[in-house]
């Protein structure tokens, strides 16, 4: 329970973090917004053409009677949709990072070395498109891997009572852990740590990745809450990779922008 609390608290000193370093927060806003436009309208075509793809997909269902057909293709519209909506918010995470990618860099480094004993922080040697191709196929491996998650608990959904009560919390818990790994995946890259020794650290500390990105993916589930919350929670998610990797911190980052502190974010 320990750490539950203490990866909730890393989400809350980040947001922290971020309303303290106001001249950043601007820029940090960007990547999401351009993210969040890119998915309404993906997920406004699917309202619009959901159902004409279904009757596209169902030909067999032509010559059924009415109100069979309209219900079957109704439910199956409906699924679609839904399905869509789960993988938005599985998906959003990572396609803003990629979106935002050196300025999140930036603002990883920025709070490692606000919270370093030393001041320094680790930087990647790697040139920038090489970085964004090892983002892009690590977050593709992620996402893989919460797509098969996000259709197994779909399935189990239309158990009795169960699918009801226990698939939905279990699916904030597995959206909470992708969501942490994404985050995280920003701070632990720049070290050179790799996919596979990333998620073998975060199941080794499944409660604080819990505590950290369950809440986070609920707020999510607000409409553009997601935005305004990203840059604090790539703050909170690199004072928790520096927890997994057991480094020493100064302090929580929190010097408002009056004090001295490292160089603003730019983007």
């Amino acid at each position: 329970m320990h750490d539950l609390g203490a990866g909730f608290g890393y989400l809350l000193k980040g947001q922290r973090w971020m309303a303290r370093h106001g001249r950043s927060y601007g820029f940090g806003l960007l990547p999401g917004l351009v993210t969040l436009v890119l998915y309404a309208a993906a997920l406004v075509a699917l309202a619009v053409w959901g159902e004409d793809a279904v009757t596209w997909a169902t030909p067999f269902a032509d010559d059924w009677s009415s109100p069979w057909q309209g219900l079957f293709r109704g439910f199956l519209t409906a699924v679609l949709f839904a399905l869509g909506l789960l993988l938005a918010v599985l998906t959003f995470t990572a396609v803003t990072l990629l979106v935002g990618q050196p300025f999140y860099e930036n603002l990883s480094e920025t709070v490692d070395a606000d919270v370093s004993p030393d001041g320094t922080a680790p930087r990647s040697e790697l040139p920038l498109w090489r970085e964004l191709w090892i983002s892009a196929r690590d977050s593709l491996r992620v996402l893989v891997r919460a797509a098969l998650w996000g259709v197994l608990l779909f399935a189990l959904g239309f158990l009795p009572f169960a699918g009801q009560t226990a698939v939905p919390v279990i699916g904030f818990f597995v959206t909470g852990f992708f969501l942490t790994e994404e985050l995280t995946a920003v701070a632990l890259q720049r070290r050179g740590v790799e996919l596979r020794a990333r998620l073998a650290l975060l199941r080794s500390r499944k409660t604080l990745a819990w505590g950290f990105g369950a809440p986070l993916g609920l707020a999510f589930l607000v409409p553009f809450v997601a935005v305004f919350l990203m840059p604090g929670a790539v703050a909170g998610a690199t004072l928790l990779a520096r927890d997994l990797l057991g480094e020493e911190n100064a302090g929580d980052g929190s010097a408002p922008d009056g004090e001295p502190q490292p160089e603003d974010v730019t983007p």
